[in-house]
Parts: C-alpha cells; sequence; structure tokens
C-alpha cells in the first residue's frame, strides 16, 4: 500500500510506553492528555469498533495505527496482545493491515521476528534528526547510524518505510535541518513527516525556555523552512504526508504549549508559501508592468493554497506589483501544484 491511497487510519494512542528515554522536547502526557498505561483488549475492541462505524459502508483501505509509543520497545506481552487483537479485524476483513511508529534503536532482526506473523504493512521511524549532535541535546539515546540500520532491516524485510522529522531542536540550524531531509531522502522512505518542535508545558525544553536557554523558531521562519524541505522531498518524489503536530483538543485549544511555530493548517501556509513564490516568480517574469489586472489558473483543488490563508497571498501581490485586481480561476487543465497566468492586462 502506497501513501497516495489515503487509508482511513484508525488511530490508537499508546502515550509514551516502551520509551526507554525522556526526550526534551516530550510530554508525552500533554500531547495526549492520558497517563502511561497500555490500552486494554476490551477498550481496544470498543476504540476499532467505534471507528470503524464511523467510516460507514463506504469501504477503503483500513489501517489500524499505534501511535505516541515506541511500539517495539513495548514488553512483548502487551505488544504481542495489541498486534492480536488488531490483527483479529484483519482476519475478519473489517480493516486491512496495521501501521505502528517506534525508535530506530528497537528496530532489529529479534523484535522483527516477534511480528513477523502479524499483518503489519508500514513502519514509520521517529529520527527527528541525522544530526548526532542534535540527537544527544534532544536526549534522543540514539545516532543517525541507528536510524540508517532500521531503515535497511525494514527495506530488507519489504515493509512500507516512513520517517519522522523535526525542525526547530536545540543546536539545529537550516544547514543541519537540510542534511537531515537530504540523510533521509537518501534512504528511499516511501512517506515522510516533518513536525517543528514546540515547547510542551512540563517538558525538559519548556524549562530551557523559561530560563531563556532556548528560543522557539517563529511560525514564518519555520513555514519557509520546511517550505524548504518539502521541496526537497518533492524533488525525490517522496510523499510528505504530514507538516505540523497532529492536533488534538487540548492542543487545538493552546493549553500545553506554551511556545514554538503552532498553526492548526501549518501544511496549508507551506503550500501557500510555495504557491506564492511561483506567483511571484511568474509576474516577475513578465516585465513591462504596471498592470490593471491579473488573472491566475490553477487546478480547483489549489484555489485556498494559491490564495492564501485569509487571502494573504492576494495581497501581497497587490502591493508588490501595484496590480489593483487579481484573479484565481479554477481551471482543472492546469496540474495540481503548478498554475498559469491567463490575463495581463
Amino acid at each position: 500500500m502506497k501513501p497516495s491511497e489515503k487509508p482511513f487510519v484508525i488511530p490508537v494512542f499508546i502515550p509514551h510506553v516502551g520509551c526507554p528515554h525522556q526526550c526534551i522536547f516530550c510530554n508525552q502526557t500533554a500531547v495526549t492528555n492520558v497517563k502511561r498505561e497500555i490500552i486494554s483488549p476490551e477498550h481496544l475492541r470498543l476504540l476499532i469498533n467505534g471507528f470503524l462505524n464511523y467510516k460507514g459502508a463506504h469501504r477503503k483501505t483500513v489501517q489500524i495505527a499505534f501511535y505516541g509509543g515506541n511500539f517495539l520497545g513495548i514488553n512483548r506481552k502487551d505488544m504481542e496482545m495489541l498486534l492480536q487483537e488488531a490483527a483479529w479485524f484483519v482476519h475478519e476483513g473489517k480493516a486491512d493491515s496495521i501501521r505502528f511508529s517506534t525508535r530506530p534503536d528497537t528496530i532489529n532482526d529479534k523484535r522483527l521476528d516477534m511480528i513477523k506473523d502479524f499483518p503489519v504493512a508500514t513502519i514509520e521511524i521517529g529520527a527527528q534528526s541525522m544530526d548526532n549532535q542534535v540527537l544527544r541535546m534532544a536526549h534522543r539515546g540514539h545516532t543517525a547510524t541507528d536510524t540508517e540500520k532500521a531503515a535497511y532491516l525494514l527495506r530488507e524485510r519489504n515493509y512500507e518505510l516512513g520517517i519522522q522529522m523535526m525542525t526547530g531542536l536545540p543546536g539545529d540550524d537550516e544547514t543541519k535541518t537540510l542534511d537531515t531531509a537530504r540523510g533521509i531522502a537518501g534512504l528511499s522512505p516511501d512517506f515522510v513527516r516533518i513536525y517543528p518542535t514546540l515547547v510542551l508545558e512540563k517538558s525538559m525544553l519548556a524549562q530551557l525556555y523559561n530560563s531563556g536557554k532556548y528560543s522557539p523558531m517563529s511560525l514564518e521562519e519555520c513555514v519557509t523552512l520546511v517550505k524548504k524541505i518539502y521541496l526537497l522531498f518533492r524533488e525525490k518524489k517522496i510523499p510528505v504526508i504530514r507538516m505540523g503536530l497532529q492536533v488534538s483538543e487540548d492542543l487545538e485549544k493552546g493549553a500545553k504549549i506554551l511556545a514554538g511555530p503552532y498553526h492548526p493548517a501549518f501544511g496549508h501556509l507551506v503550500h501557500s508559501e510555495i504557491f506564492l513564490d511561483m506567483a511571484v516568480s511568474s509576474i516577475s517574469d513578465l516585465g513591462n508592468g504596471p498592470y490593471e489586472a491579473i488573472s491566475i489558473k490553477v487546478h480547483p483543488r489549489n484555489i485556498s493554497e494559491m490564495r492564501g490563508l485569509k487571502n494573504k497571498n492576494i495581497e501581497i501581490l497587490k502591493n508588490r506589483f501595484q496590480v489593483n485586481t487579481i484573479d484565481i480561476v479554477p481551471d482543472a487543465s492546469v496540474s495540481e501544484k503548478a498554475l498559469h497566468l491567463a490575463q495581463c492586462r
């Protein structure tokens, strides 16, 4: 299964279970508002059935996903319980496969042998950085080499491979972050996720922030950096399936975030900036301005990204090129993620 299929994902959170380290940025209890307890078989079945009922009769690929912890670091008894319960839904034809996220240093032949008889299709590696100094400062407890070895083992066993990376970690900078992206691209993952670092209440990073020893990225500079990372992966034909932290009710209310580049539509901001860059480049190439009006054709799916949040891109273009009117015209013949200047007068 490829990410382009956009499966119906049933998320099962196993907060901080199996994690041998408390990473500097992490307060998993704050993220999920749940203590470090493994979900019971009964609760797991109820949860999965609830999502299946919500999904309704319109069937597409269904994956049961274990998130929030270090799955292969869980004790064997609990791990097999979770996999057995999820596998029942696969064997009954109610789901298609299982996916989970785990630390790179827990991926080895012994642990992979434990799960080989279960219908696991997708494994995501929480790499976060490919710079060993950044990993040390984040108290990750693993190295970039661990990520490389883990990716090799998963490829060898034909799992769909996802890799997660972060921006704005202590000790990180744009050069190191782009090097991380290149390193991850070199591992040929099937997809990636990009998470900006946020300062969560009661995390070790919060202590550094409160004492003035850590300054998070601004939203604007983080969007621009993630844009560069996204374009790097796009050039390598590696799908980016998420940009920005997974929204939960607490995070949506902002109750647990002390600082950092959080936005509920972070990915939309990135795509909007990409369209703004393309429009600026195309209009600049015209020369011989100013113009009274400019029409820009984009695919219907890209209308909101071209306009920008609250029409921000339109206003920027008007001011920069002294244009009175800019029309965004939907046109299904235009390729997605592209634009065409239709009329300038």
